[in-house]
């Protein structure tokens, strides 16, 4: 099932064995602790367009389920001494827990209503981690964070990046496996047309929700395995930029396309650990200029665009059309990023 994660063809399995041996040998080719911020943020920037591509949600509040599951994470590591695993899943699932009503509010409305409807929230749960001090540590950050699993020293950042790229996989294996199965087109036909699903008797609402929890569920594992890695949870992981840099990932990448959002996150991280290791203090400078000239070159994003080459070319290679391929659909269109919401 795995090897169809691109396309059925030869070409989406060498894709997609390319990608898994770069997953593995990142922290050989870049220092291990940038490489896990990569795949953290790699699966954050895929819970967003989940929601963004797949729904046609723009969420600017997703910081809320990446920061608070890097607070909860962290107090269940230093308060209940939990395997590391175990402590990004419970923060997950209270990432999960918040977007429930969060959501049921949020998803009766579409566009830039949505998105300042969830930006608000997100900056109730930053108010409220920066004033309990006494369990977040506020302004100063929930500091000491340990990676505790049954014992082992897992202070090396090499062995803890292969310790921790499972749930990475596992988070992007699920995110796949749901915009691939039924109700997946569903909510692609929700972001196309809502009116219509919902004539032919869809709950609209339900489905949204839904998404949004299971958005909200990977960006949590994300931000608590981000938090376990540091050692530390600070106010920086709540506050209404990370959404910002979540969704500028996805749009570098491509919308709509769940690779393109694991291209963004490497080349933003990257590019930031780059310029901050060479002193150079306007790094937002450098990257929004990137971000408008590939919105205003690539309409689709890296990976969109790549994709799209691809085919027209394998399409003029084989006029006639190819043989169907039975086992996997087509790839679900990104939506135009400068169309109106």
């Amino acid at each position: 099932m795995i090897v169809r994660l691109l396309t059925g063809s030869a070409r989406g399995r060498l894709l997609l064995a390319v990608g898994l041996v770069l997953a593995l040998a990142l922290p050989w080719m870049i220092y291990p602790p940038v490489a896990m911020d990569i795949a953290c943020w790699a699966l954050f920037a895929v819970s967003v367009d989940l929601l963004l591509g797949f729904t046609g949600l723009l969420s600017f509040g997703h910081a809320a389920f990446w920061g608070g599951s890097a607070y909860v994470s962290g107090l269940l590591a230093v308060h209940a001494g939990l395997p590391f695993p175990v402590a990004v899943l419970g923060g997950a699932l209270f990432a999960a827990l918040i977007a429930v009503p969060i959501g049921y509010l949020a998803v009766r409305l579409s566009g830039i209503y949505f998105a300042m409807v969830t930006l608000a929230f997100a900056q109730m749960i930053y108010f409220i981690a920066n004033q309990w001090r006494d369990v977040t540590g506020g302004e100063n950050g929930l500091q000491g964070i340990p990676r505790e699993l049954f014992g082992l020293d897992l202070s090396d950042p090499f062995i803890f990046y292969y310790l921790g790229l499972p749930i990475v996989l596992l988070g992007l294996l699920l995110a796949w496996r749901i915009v691939r199965s039924p109700f997946g087109r569903v909510i692609v036909s929700i972001r196309d047309n809502p009116a219509r699903a919902r004539a032919l008797g869809y709950p609209v609402g339900r489905y949204r929700l839904l998404s949004f929890v299971l958005s909200a569920f990977l960006a949590g594992l994300a931000g608590g395995l981000f938090a376990i890695s540091h050692g530390f949870a600070s106010l920086q992981e709540v506050y209404w930029t990370t959404s910002g840099q979540a969704v500028m990932m996805v749009v570098l990448g491509g919308i709509g396309t769940l690779w393109g959002g694991v291209i963004g996150a490497g080349l933003v991280v990257e590019l930031n650990d780059y310029l901050a290791t060479a002193g150079f203090q306007e790094i937002g400078i450098v990257t929004g200029t990137i971000f408008i000239v590939i919105v205003m070159v690539f309409r689709k994003g890296i990976w969109g665009t790549a994709r799209d080459l691809l085919a027209a070319r394998a399409k003029r290679q084989d006029p006639g059309g190819a043989k169907a391929r039975d086992e996997d659909p087509a790839p679900t269109p990104a939506p135009d990023v400068n169309a109106p919401a």
